[in-house]
């Protein structure tokens, strides 16, 4: 996804002369080029976080449409206030795009460990969340909203689905039809979904678009028995889902990440089998949930 990101945002920046990127001492190589030849659009501005976001702040108010890249822990969590402050409550237009949460980069420890930004930024009011599967969704889902006037926040992963489908922001995809439950999945948790329910009676919703959230696919899909698999922190999502549901009867359960620090060291792959995030866990908690 960062390589899409690189190429995405770098047609971007040609087409569009109101757009700017500002990173934060992370893709500097891959943006190289555009470093040079875009000299007063294009800026590290080094591990400044909260400052980065403030300046691009400033330039979404001078009616520039800004981009802002770097490490989830550090883009949502380090940043919050100022995404609170100067683009949500202003409700400015804006590009949040990070990579490597939940623990995609596991091996730099806890500090490199970001499973709550979903969690921290829909508290946000206006902030937009979009959490690509591949790098073919990045694209296209960058490419429609980038300049939709309010902040938006991109959570790409170094891993990714095996297919791409044809996604829409704000609209969810109906992956498979069945009568025993219906499977929430976001991102690229579809594909451990989709193998851990490979022969089972299920309905499979894929969204991309978190916020703002397709009530009427879920609504047009409703089962009594709802689960929800997210690639963050369990419950992230409840409230989108309790508030699409309202005097309706049903049951949330979640399969995420558990709401505590991982102090232990390891792979992605590793934290998943430890977590029951792999193909068999979540098989097994599923068909712990349709009993």
């Amino acid at each position: 996804m960062r390589k899409q990101l690189v190429k995405t945002v770098g047609d971007i920046l040609d087409l569009n002369t109101k757009t700017t990127l500002l990173l934060g001492d992370i893709g500097v190589f891959g943006f190289r080029n555009e470093l040079k030849t875009l000299p007063n659009r294009v800026f590290n501005i080094g591990i400044l976080e909260q400052s980065t976001v403030g300046v691009a702040a400033g330039m979404s108010k001078s009616g520039i449409v800004p981009f802002v890249h770097t490490i989830a822990p550090f883009l949502v969590e380090r940043s919050l206030e100022q995404l609170k402050v100067d683009f949500g409550y202003q409700n400015l237009n804006g590009n949040f795009i990070s990579v490597g949460a939940s623990y995609d980069y596991a091996s730099l420890g806890c500090t490199h460990h970001c499973p709550g930004d979903i969690l921290a930024l829909s508290s946000i009011p206006n902030m937009q969340l979009i959490v690509p599967g591949t790098s073919s969704e990045f694209d296209s889902l960058l490419t429609q909203a980038y300049d939709n006037g309010s902040p938006t926040y991109y959570r790409l992963s170094e891993y990714e689905n095996k297919d791409s489908r044809d996604v829409y922001f704000g609209k969810a995809n109906v992956v498979k039809i069945g009568s025993k439950a219906t499977i929430i999945c976001y991102g690229n948790m579809l594909q451990t979904v989709i193998d851990a329910t490979i022969d089972m009676d299920v309905t499979i919703l894929y969204y991309t678009t978190i916020s703002p959230f397709d009530s009427n696919t879920l609504n047009d899909n409703f089962n009594e028995n709802i689960i929800i698999c997210e690639p963050f922190y369990e419950g992230s999502t409840n409230y989108f889902i309790s508030r699409t549901l309202q005097n309706k009867k049903y049951k949330l359960n979640n399969i995420g990440i558990p709401r505590k620090f991982l102090t232990n060291y390891g792979t992605k792959k590793e934290h998943d089998l430890h977590l029951k995030l792999d193909v068999i866990g979540v098989r097994e908690r599923i068909k712990k949930c349709l009993n």
